[in-house]
């Protein structure tokens, strides 16, 4: 069930009157009633993957119960070697699979060796790749004795398939979101407004501006070999800000609903386009997953503890791992790569943790020096997302020397630029209203909050009515459902 659906709109209301006016005396049923939502909302999409969830839920808390047992080490390692083979397993075979047999025929055939295999016709489950590290961090957790086990099965089914953040996130660790199913929760007014506020926030980053920068994006990335150098650099801008409205508007949207029904999720984006560095902007973009590769990746491998050449290494593996975590294609492993070589440099210079606090703070604008340093980085993600949306590297090398011509200083012209000037009008508005909300958790909690009534709601119903006029006629799935 998509977030910008008919049905959600119609779920939703009625799920939130049965939580709150039926369910809320027993903690037990509220929770209950939390796993058959969630599995009618994923189910929604495909009901025979029901059956994976379910199995990888059981494999997880017995494997949790059974470390609660055991005190010899070498038994804990087999019930945690069990859960990391079931859920990657699963997660290697539906994602990867096809793109092994086809690596590895290539490779024989570069040989010499021709080899007869065919690929699977494998329907990739929605979210496997958020839910497999989700229930994985429980398990690492309880194997490091972080986390108690939970005995409470139902509790813990809701902590695996809690709707909002189901599909495309945030990464929940069971040490925050689990202990949430233990806890009576009430009706918060104001923690439900400000969820609702989030949600709008979310649905006008995916609506308003992803969808709208994704028709152009589209055009441009399809047809590359018509346009100009200038127009692939158009291109490449509007599904930099295609990515970020679609996948900061799914967040946003999810941890909103979490409020409604009571429940903190962590944020997953802070502000990226606004980094003065690669570093933080790895620290702002997808921070579920970026934090759940070092605490699980890079720090076991030895993180910063090493020698520069560990750290060298470390630092590659996180990067290209995440790369391949979003995809099975080569352009994944190379926008990761290409990631850890312009976060090199400041690995190097012992630069990676200058600029942790927010830019300008406490400042209407950025200094110059800032500016610049936002300018550099933000290219430098725009040159590294035309790897991430290419079709193949063949593509993407072919795009970048289209754009690296004598072609790059002629005025832009693409199919539908009428609508492409509207759509940069709406990305600068956007633009200016994350810029005053970068202090908060999104960019709307508190604008308008020193407004009068009238013109708050004006405010509010005006982002509303921009929903409504770029809404499609068709649903337009949200890009990370893919991965």
């Amino acid at each position: 069930m998509l977030f910008n659906s008919i049905d959600f709109a119609i779920f939703l209301p009625i799920v939130f009157i049965l939580y709150w006016f039926v369910f809320e005396k027993n903690l037990k049923l509220q929770n209950f009633f939390i796993v058959v939502v969630s599995y009618i909302f994923y189910g929604w999409w495909d009901w025979r993957f029901l059956s994976l969830i379910l199995f990888s839920t059981l494999v997880d808390y017995s494997m949790g119960v059974l470390l609660s047992k055991e005190e010899k080490s070498t038994k804990r390692r087999l019930f945690l070697w069990i859960s990391i083979t079931v859920n990657l397993g699963f997660l290697g075979f539906f994602k990867y699979y096809n793109f092994f047999l086809d690596n590895f025929i290539t490779a024989f055939s570069f040989w010499g060796y021709k080899i007869n295999a065919r690929g699977l016709d494998i329907v990739l489950p929605v979210g496997i790749s958020f839910y497999t590290f989700q229930t994985l961090s429980y398990t690492i957790d309880v194997y490091k004795r972080k986390l108690k086990p939970t005995k409470d099965i139902i509790a813990f089914m809701a902590f695996v398939s809690f709707f909002p953040q189901l599909v495309a996130g945030p990464i929940e660790r069971a040490t925050n979101l689990l202990p949430q199913f233990y806890k009576r929760r009430n009706f918060d007014y104001d923690k439900a407004v400000d969820g609702l506020k989030q949600i709008l926030w979310g649905f006008f980053k995916k609506i308003v501006i992803a969808d709208n920068a994704a028709q152009i994006a589209n055009e441009i990335f399809n047809h590359s070999a018509n346009y100009s150098g200038s127009t692939l650099v158009l291109g490449a801008l509007f599904f930099t800000f295609q990515i970020y409205g679609d996948f900061s508007g799914y967040s946003d949207i999810a941890i909103g609903t979490s409020r409604l029904f009571g429940f903190n999720l962590m944020q997953n984006f802070n502000f990226p386009y606004f980094s003065r560095d690669i570093a933080e902007f790895w620290r702002r973009w997808h921070i579920s997953l970026s934090t759940w590769f070092r605490d699980y990746l890079y720090i076991p491998l030895g993180g910063s503890r090493g020698g520069m050449t560990m750290r060298i290494r470390n630092t590659f593996i996180i990067f290209i791992v995440s790369g391949f975590w979003h995809g099975a294609n080569w352009t994944f492993i190379v926008w990761g790569a290409l990631n850890a070589l312009y976060f090199l440099p400041l690995l190097l210079l012992g630069k990676n943790r200058i600029n942790t606090n927010t830019v300008a703070e406490g400042k209407y604008f950025p200094s110059l020096k800032e500016f610049i340093q936002m300018a550099i980085t933000f290219s430098y993600t725009v040159l590294a997302w035309i790897f991430f949306r290419a079709e193949n590297i063949n593509h993407a090398f072919k795009y970048l020397s289209a754009i690296f011509s004598k072609s790059l200083f002629t005025i832009p012209h693409f199919k539908g630029s009428i609508q492409g000037k509207r759509t940069i009008i709406l990305i600068v508005y956007f633009l200016i209203v994350e810029w005053f909300g970068r202090n908060e958790q999104y960019a709307i909690k508190n604008i308008g909050r020193e407004w009068n009534t009238i013109l708050r709601w004006c405010w509010y119903a005006f982002l509303i009515s921009l929903i409504g006029i770029y809404m499609q006629t068709i649903e337009t799935p949200f890009i990370y459902f893919q991965f």
